[in-house]
């Protein structure tokens, strides 16, 4: 995409209507294909994320390493303390980790590790709103015009800057997503990506055992809290007083600041506890070793 600047990105969005819009006729200049070609791969991308989500909720066995497992099933038939909408995103959430965990089929939104916060968010929030398939493809493309101007200004990639560049990016871009589903201009939309990305800045990636498991399933649920408060605080009228691109380039910072201890190599954080090797141990261990133990 052209405009690696979300100030780009909103400016276009004001000609041509939302964020998603605005992503949709970009994406149509550069690769010569038509808007409608377009929408239907988007709607496509769409399927996928939804048939990840019921595979998720479908099955309560545990991965293969024990590691994960379950918990979308029983979060989905949980209490709902904030509301059915929150509960099914957490839920949701962790249905896509669960279901990438089994080696399933997701959609990289951005990366197989951070896939479950925005079908999650779109989810959730298109049921609550009775959103139509059309007003959640174009959500999706204001999502991957905002992922565009992370890789583009920083980094999508963990090992490169730690989970907030898969779960913080993921967040951001969910956020944005979010927003407009509800109708909301490119800056209020801004402002909802600035306050989830902010929210995670500095947070490190230390897979259990190298596995996109543990922490990684759980923190989808996380990040889709954090992207869920960010559209709520943005609808009401908040404003994050630096903008999204500045906490874009921010975030690279940091990421490029944290010892290669806590980006992906699973050397520190959560993977250098006891229990953490522990697990890591019983995990990688050969499955006829682990049905004797």
């Amino acid at each position: 995409m052209a405009h690696t600047t979300f100030a780009a990105l909103a400016e276009a969005a004001r000609t041509h209507g939302s964020l998603g819009a605005a992503a949709l006729a970009l994406e149509s200049d550069e690769s010569g294909r038509s808007v409608a070609d377009l929408r239907a791969a988007m709607d496509a991308e769409l399927r996928v994320m939804e048939e990840a989500v019921a595979t998720g909720l479908a099955h309560r066995e545990r991965s293969r390493t024990g590691l994960t497992g379950g918990d979308a099933a029983r979060v989905a038939d949980g209490p709902a303390l904030l509301g059915q909408p929150f509960r099914d995103a957490l839920a949701d959430a962790l249905a896509v980790g669960e279901t990438n965990a089994r080696m399933g089929r997701i959609v990289a939104a951005p990366t197989a590790g951070a896939s479950g916060v925005l079908p999650a968010v779109l989810l959730a929030l298109g049921k609550s709103r009775h959103a139509s398939r059309e007003a959640l493809v174009n959500a999706l493309f204001a999502a991957g015009a905002v992922g565009a101007v992370i890789a583009a200004r920083a980094s999508l990639s963990g090992a490169a800057g730690g989970c907030q560049a898969e779960i913080g990016a993921a967040s951001a871009m969910a956020a944005a997503a979010g927003a407009e589903l509800y109708g909301a201009d490119p800056e209020t939309c801004g402002h909802a990506a600035a306050i989830a990305l902010q929210a995670q800045l500095g947070l490190v990636c230390d897979p259990v055992g190298g596995l996109v498991e543990l922490p990684c399933v759980m923190r989808n649920a996380t990040g889709t809290a954090v992207a869920l408060s960010a559209i709520e605080l943005a609808l009401a009228g908040v404003c994050f007083p630096i903008p999204f691109d500045e906490v874009v380039v921010a975030m690279g910072q940091v990421g490029r600041s944290l010892p290669p201890s806590l980006r992906e190599t699973a050397l520190g954080g959560l993977a250098a506890t006891p229990t953490g090797r522990s697990l890591a141990e019983d995990a990688c261990a050969p499955l006829s070793e682990r049905a004797v133990d």
